[in-house]
């Protein structure tokens, strides 16, 4: 007989951490927090694997936080007891966003610093010096911290987690994450966190964990069909962007969506090329200040934005690292890690890993991802804890290769999460090719070049020069948007309207353009039209710097006038 599930007032917690976990409405604990929570309060090693969205980054802190709040009853000696280890800046500020709530009510007692920013080592100084009780950071920054004698564990660490633990090697952090052990202590708790069980995480297990319990929660490393439906659809390069173009423009696809693409030019393309038809969307890649980038997924969790086109660049920090590419697209993927230009990408970006992107109901891959655990890890940004989701991919013939190691993957673990053919006439959409043709002209490669130093200059300037300001002014940065037009590309009007005669037959019962919402307005206009004009004109009539025809001289006319 299957137990019972247990219950979080159940599990021993202090009354300040569970008044916080009522607070964030959790009225019960996910598979991995109920199974990882008690395991790690008896002080064992774990290895956790659970899909994305499954509550992992729960399962760790909520422990941490509990044992600190112990242990501060006995030991009163203000201590860095925790480090968390995360791949990415946009994770670490998501970590360090999850534990300051669930610290709410005990956050004298439990302090909490993200080191992963982009802050010179002597800013951040200061707030180790304090010895914050909980440390998050990517493996690099923390090693720069231990060398210069900023951070001291090797006397007081008790807990280390590893947050997505199959990204670090990949993210090239191999080399730092060996040295930053020599600075720890002999004994201390571990925790490897991941979505996926790779090679990786079989070497970090060895480097890290004694004895642990194996946690493998969810046998599919994805939802299964009844939660996220996934497809696919065969197409080349013109018609990826036909079928976006379509498929965003005539609202086939509702909700919060976010498009990958592989390379940084790709986002900014794709950007110009949606601006022609009217359609907003934010760019997010490793070029834009970490500030911007946090800023864009706030706001877009916030509901502020519907289309992001993210940017999913494999081993920024090693290029030759990455895993072997399919035939020609990973060479033009090296170039762009070197690039051109010669602006610096940040080898700690990451925004299809681990971050939280809120309520996205649909995940689109423009670019085919060039492995598997990419495409898990991207498509793990929908159907996240029990809400619904669809992923749809757009695959090349140069990424057939690919395709079948995901369906393998993902037929190893169940049936039904095979990607299934997206059903999609493309005839009927034909009449959509020349407009589509006609923007792609517009956008040429100068065009994304302007578009890239123009947008990386206005986030530079609303990250640096206006941090302060905003700091003062809340406010205000909720009014900061990253989804304006670039204009690089020439403009052309027509393309942001569409002709009736266009839309297919079986579409028009379905579909409601822009087009018809805008001669609904003029209808409405119509009507008052005569009346607003009228009342101006009185308006003018009255202005007696223009007439001198003034309504207050009205009431004399029985008194008479001298000539």
């Amino acid at each position: 007989m299957a137990a019972e599930m247990l219950h979080f007032h159940e599990m021993g917690f202090d009354d300040r951490l569970l008044k916080a976990v009522a607070d964030l409405g959790w009225s019960q604990p996910t598979l991995i927090q109920e199974k990882a929570i008690p395991l790690a309060l008896e002080g064992k090693d774990l290895l956790a694997r659970a899909r994305t969205g499954s509550g992992k980054t729960a399962a760790y802190a909520i422990p941490v936080i509990q044992r600190i709040l112990a242990s501060k009853q006995s030991v009163r000696e203000q201590e860095v007891r925790a480090l968390i280890l995360v791949p990415t800046k946009e994770l670490g500020q998501q970590v360090q966003a999850m534990m300051r709530q669930l610290t709410m009510y005990c956050s004298r007692d439990v302090r909490v610093a993200d080191i992963t920013g982009k802050s010179d080592l002597s800013a951040q100084r200061p707030i180790l010096m304090e010895k914050p009780d909980v440390v998050v950071g990517t493996p690099s920054r923390v090693l720069a911290h231990l060398s210069a004698q900023n951070l001291v564990l090797h006397s007081s660490l008790e807990m280390l987690v590893v947050d997505e633990a199959d990204l670090l090697f990949s993210f090239g952090f191999e080399a730092d994450l060996k040295n930053l052990l020599c600075h720890l202590p002999n004994i201390y708790q571990s925790f490897l966190m991941s979505a996926t069980l790779t090679e990786d995480v079989q070497a970090l297990k060895e480097l890290l964990l004694h004895n642990p319990v194996i946690l493998k929660l969810q046998g599919s490393q994805l939802p299964d069909s009844s939660q996220l439906q996934q497809y696919g659809l065969k197409c080349e390069e013109e018609d990826k962007f036909l079928l976006i173009y379509t498929l965003l423009k005539l609202r086939l696809v509702q909700g919060k969506t976010l498009v990958f693409v592989g390379a940084v030019d790709r986002s900014y393309r794709l950007k110009l090329f949606l601006e022609q038809f009217g359609i907003p969307a934010c760019v997010l890649n490793s070029e834009l200040p970490v500030q911007s980038r946090c800023h864009i997924i706030t706001q877009f969790n916030q509901g502020f934005y519907d289309y992001i086109i993210a940017t999913d660049e494999q081993s920024l920090a090693d290029p030759a690292a990455a895993p072997p590419p399919t035939a020609g697209k990973g060479k033009k993927k090296k170039k762009k890690n070197t690039d051109k230009g010669g602006r610096a990408k940040d080898k700690e970006y990451g925004v299809s890993r681990g971050v939280d992107f809120q309520n996205v109901s649909n995940v689109i891959n423009f670019d085919f991802p060039m492995t598997v655990e990419s495409y898990i890890h991207r498509v793990g940004r929908t159907a996240r804890a029990d809400n619904p989701g669809t992923a749809l991919s757009f695959i090349s013939h140069t990424e057939i290769g690919v395709l079948a190691e995901v369906e393998d993957a993902l037929t190893g673990d169940k049936s039904d999460c095979v990607l299934k053919p997206y059903e999609f006439k493309m005839e009927e959409i034909e009449g959509f090719r020349y407009r589509c043709r006609d923007a792609m002209r517009s956008v040429t490669k100068q065009a994304v070049k302007e578009a890239r130093l123009k947008e990386i200059k206005q986030e530079l300037l609303n990250s640096e020069k206006l941090k302060t300001y905003f700091e003062d002014n809340p406010r205000d940065l909720q009014l900061l948007r990253h989804d304006k037009d670039l204009h690089p590309a020439v403009i052309k009007p027509h393309l942001r309207n569409v002709p009736d005669y266009l839309i297919p037959e079986t579409l028009k019962g379905v579909v409601n353009p822009l087009s018809n919402r805008r001669k609904k307005k003029k209808m409405v206009k119509s009507k008052p039209d005569g009346v607003i004009k009228s009342s101006f004109k009185n308006i003018q009539g009255k202005n007696p710097l223009k007439s001198f025809r003034y309504s207050a001289g009205r009431n004399r006319k029985d008194t008479p006038v001298k000539s």
